[in-house]
């Protein structure tokens, strides 16, 4: 099995990598942090070609597809993992530059690392696209208004896909994870509810496309959070999302 996967070099990229590697199976693993993309080469070994690439550069990504591609053929799972997350207010002008950051990476990037791989998938008539979205893209959440705007797009983009692909034989599985232990959460100061371990969160996703759904939301706790956020009327969302904390506007976690 070949497996591609974004943001490779910490969070859950790697630990995705590190799974899927110990099953022997052949890894496309692409970051932009060069030594820590060999660092995991090395400890994952042989099965493991690294890419250094940027997600929000197309023409980058499709020749790191084009390469991989013509080596080994189309992948049978890529996973659109790549995303940073940025303190930003909705109506301040000075956010403007973290917002299109944001939405580079955790939008485009996906669609790029998408496209790049679906016509040789569809050509293959099987495989499955994985991105990586999250509950923030359920309801805008004060203070992440970059980060709920760039992953509710990648829900709508990955819905849209999903449709699209339906009878080609490639399916589409979109990934709300809540919070996940890795250095993009380390520095919240605030409660983060049923905070997940990595190595758990990692499983966890790959039991999703192992059991072929088409919507993951890890861990099962934050599945009924997300239900009754989604029905919450706006007077109750304002109430209690008012009053949540917020990340600091000059705060960035890559």
């Amino acid at each position: 099995m070949k497996i591609v996967i974004t943001g490779a070099s910490s969070g859950l990229g790697r630990e995705l990598a590190i799974q899927y590697g110990a099953k022997g199976f052949q890894l496309c693993l692409i970051a932009r942090r060069e030594d820590k993309l060999h660092a995991l080469k090395n400890q994952i070994g042989s099965n493991c070609e690294v890419y250094v690439g940027d997600v929000t550069n197309r023409n980058e990504i499709e020749r790191i597809a084009s390469e991989f591609i013509s080596r080994y053929g189309p992948p049978d799972i890529v996973i659109a993992n790549a995303g940073i997350s940025l303190g930003t207010y909705a109506a301040a002008r000075q956010s403007n530059d973290e917002l299109n950051e944001v939405m580079k990476t955790n939008f485009f990037g996906m669609i790029y690392t998408c496209q790049a791989f679906i016509d040789s998938m569809v050509l293959a008539g099987s495989g499955t696209l994985v991105g990586i979205s999250s509950l923030a893209g359920i309801r805008g959440v004060p203070g992440s208004s970059a980060y709920s705007s760039s992953k509710a797009g990648a829900i709508s983009y990955l819905e849209s896909l999903r449709v699209e692909l339906l009878n080609s034989g490639v399916r589409v599985l979109t990934v709300c994870p809540g919070y996940i232990r890795t250095p993009m959460t380390d520095v919240n100061t605030f409660n983060m509810p049923f905070l997940m371990d990595v190595e758990s969160a990692a499983k966890s996703l790959i039991g999703a496309v192992d059991r072929k759904k088409s919507f993951h939301v890890m861990p099962w706790q934050m599945a009924l959070v997300g239900f009754i956020l989604r029905r919450l009327p706006n007077w109750i969302y304002d109430w209690f999302a008012s009053r949540a904390p917020r990340k600091p506007i000059t705060q960035k976690n890559k």
